[in-house]
């Protein structure tokens, strides 16, 4: 149970902190991690990995329940075609997908680096983000579903609009002309929704949209981020999931 915040319970249970951000990673799309309040609490089935008897971290999360707000949010790792995933009670994924890409761009400029010249301030320096190229005033949209942290100007990003997802991901726009009608702090928006357009703003030498993705605050290359399924169990093999569930909710106690 949570008296001050996640941290703490895990610090004060003597939990692995791993564990959270593993449960993190499951509620991702589910639980705001950001909002949670004294009095929430969890149950976890996880797996704990051993080197000649020394524990040495945790495997894969089996099943869990988190209640939060009054709700309880399951999960349930099953496994079909070979892949792994968490689902709901029902068999609903609990991930949702992210576009390919914000926009309709003509090419890459600038690929995610540990070091890239600057073309303007000529100096060498990490560009954790891809530049895609695109006519000013191209419509830039959301990855996906989420609430505007920031929309305004900030320094070389110029323009620049800050998308949180849920409690992992993070996604930034940069260089843009200008910002779609009702984007602000603060606004919710949905996958594939105008935020705003390519523009040439702040330190840049032409029309580009500078993508950012942020996972747990560290920055991600947008080009190797794999888009979580989002389908549910397959008919086919709803027969086997539900003695999962059955089984599992036994453990957790339901």
């Amino acid at each position: 149970t949570i008296k001050s915040s996640l941290w703490n319970c895990f610090v004060e249970n003597r939990l692995d902190v791993n564990l959270g951000m593993a449960l993190s990673d499951v509620y991702a799309w589910t639980v705001d991690f950001y909002g949670l309040q004294k009095g929430d609490n969890f149950k976890v089935i996880y797996e704990e990995v051993f080197v000649d008897n020394v524990l040495i971290g945790i495997g894969r999360i089996q099943a869990s329940v988190f209640q939060s707000n009054g709700k309880e949010f399951y999960a349930y790792n099953f496994e079909q075609e070979g892949k792994a995933e968490y689902f709901d009670e029902n068999g609903q994924s609990l991930q949702r997908s992210f576009l390919k890409a914000p926009l309709k761009f003509s090419r890459i400029s600038s690929r995610f680096s540990k070091s890239r010249m600057h073309p303007i301030l000529r100096i060498s320096r990490p560009h954790f983000g891809v530049d895609y190229s695109a006519p000013r005033g191209t419509p830039v949209v959301a990855l996906g579903d989420g609430q505007v942290n920031k929309a305004g100007f900030h320094g070389g990003y110029g323009r620049f609009i800050s998308i949180r997802h849920n409690s992992v991901y993070t996604t930034t726009y940069a260089h843009l002309s200008g910002y779609a009608k009702g984007i602000k702090s603060g606004f919710h928006v949905q996958q594939g929704q105008v935020i705003g357009y390519v523009g040439s703003s702040g330190l840049s030498t032409g029309p580009h949209l500078d993508f950012r993705v942020y996972r747990n605050g560290s920055p991600t290359d947008p080009l190797k981020l794999e888009s979580p399924p989002s389908k549910p169990v397959d008919p086919k093999d709803l027969a086997r999931f539900k003695q999962l569930v059955t089984r599992m909710n036994l453990e957790l106690g339901k």
